[in-house]
């Protein structure tokens, strides 16, 4: 890859694109036309009842509606979405390829390093827990092995295999991160960036491109309309008694 400005600027627009259209656009498509819909919650009925007390202080339509949506949109939603999108745009834009080995998410030369990784992708440096440290382990050392029985991987070692963590800095990584980071290298933010696109300071760069995104992006009233449209529906619905 050409190191030149524009080019790096062009890719960076490149993911910028890619975010409004894939990430927060679909977020927001999906506030209206799914999360404001209550036909898209499993509800449990003490549970939502006591939301809405904590919430309204009382047990109305609206309460009920601000528990089931809030939660939804600020979090599960946009989280999963995130997760799964980063992945594909990896691949979509061509920075990395989609792996074919099991249990990882994309492979990439180095550019640092020269040398072929094979990548578990994760978010930020706290969002993995004490349980999941020794399954991840156990699946890099089960694929290495088989890999090795491939001429083709013969080479390969432990620092071939990687958790990317794509924003934060290494010394907010958590514990768990740091047990993994002894077996196999844990590269999180400017530096995995530098890594899978070959240009010392995209991290930066993105952060400031995206930043700039999101101040522009038009979400007025986009959450009191979902949760109204909701309310609406759990108003009428024989699934709730509110007398």
């Amino acid at each position: 890859m050409n190191q030149s400005t524009p080019t790096q600027e062009a890719l960076l627009q490149e993911i910028v694109v890619y975010f409004k259209t894939y990430i927060f656009e679909n977020h927001i498509d999906l506030c209206v036309k799914k999360h404001s819909k209550l036909k898209s919650y499993n509800i449990n009925p003490i549970v939502v009842k006591y939301l809405s007390k904590l919430i309204e202080n009382d047990y109305t339509p609206m309460g009920v509606a601000k528990a089931l949506f809030y939660p939804r949109v600020l979090g599960t939603s946009i989280n999963t979405s995130f997760g799964t999108r980063i992945q594909n745009m990896f691949v979509d834009l061509k920075i990395a390829e989609g792996s074919l080995i099991k249990g990882m998410d994309i492979e990439f030369v180095d550019k640092i390093d020269n040398r072929r990784k094979w990548c578990q992708l994760k978010s930020g440096p706290n969002t993995i827990n004490s349980e999941d440290i020794k399954p991840l382990i156990r699946k890099f050392t089960n694929t290495i092995n088989l890999a090795r029985t491939n001429k083709a991987f013969q080479n390969i070692n432990n620092t071939d295999f990687i958790v990317g963590v794509l924003y934060g800095e290494p010394e907010e990584l958590s514990m768990h991160y740091k047990l993994i980071d002894q077996t196999h290298p844990v590269i999180i933010g400017k530096e995995f960036w530098h890594r899978v696109t070959g240009f010392p300071h995209f991290y930066e760069g993105l952060v400031t491109e995206l930043h700039a995104l999101i101040n522009n992006i038009n979400t007025r009233d986009m959450l009191n309309k979902g949760v109204e449209e909701l309310a609406k529906e759990i108003e009428t619905s024989p699934l709730f008694n509110f007398n």
